[in-house]
């Protein structure tokens, strides 16, 4: 293994819970309906899903889940469906991915990300919504491209020494 291999110190509860309030304040700005907006609530809940499952985990996602329908004015339960199923699938994962180089773990939360975008899309559909189009599951595409920079920035408290000494390589 050519990468170095860091000792993450203990991530605090408050810091969790801070990082999916910022996202969940990002999902409330007004975007509109503008197509290549990430769910930021998406990404920092697979985030912790896979970093810390036993803190965050699917009672958080279908919480979360009915405060984003609340939001939106969607159909209730639509959110809540699609962050407890992406909350699932990340659970599931959590092990493997992080053996892997954060481009590889890109690869692994695509598919991931991507359906958490195709669940509402799909209830929509059956509720006989009309059909917003392909280019509507391209956020997820886009949340994906975020994964690297979210996993930058979640984990940066954790990377800091709790006792600094530059005598120690650690």
């Amino acid at each position: 293994m050519s990468r170095p291999q860091y000792i993450l110190l203990p991530v605090n509860s408050v810091f969790i819970a801070f990082s999916l309030g910022v996202a969940f304040l990002l999902n409330l700005v007004p975007w509109g309906r503008t197509i290549g907006v990430p769910d930021f609530v998406a990404v920092t809940l697979l985030f912790w899903n896979i970093h810390q499952p036993r803190k965050v985990g699917m009672g958080i996602a279908f919480l979360l889940g009915m405060l984003m329908d609340v939001h939106d004015a969607s159909l209730f339960g639509e959110h809540a469906l699609a962050y407890t199923l992406l909350s699932y699938g990340a659970i599931m994962i959590h092990r493997r991915v992080l053996w892997f180089s954060l481009l590889t773990q890109t690869l692994h939360v695509l598919p991931l990300l991507v359906g958490a975008q195709l669940v509402p899309f799909v209830i929509r559909l059956i509720a006989g919504a009309s059909f917003p189009g392909g280019e509507y599951l391209l956020n997820g595409f886009i949340e994906g491209l975020l994964w690297p920079i979210a996993s930058a920035l979640l984990l940066a408290p954790q990377r800091r020494a709790s006792d600094p000494d530059d005598t120690r390589p650690i």
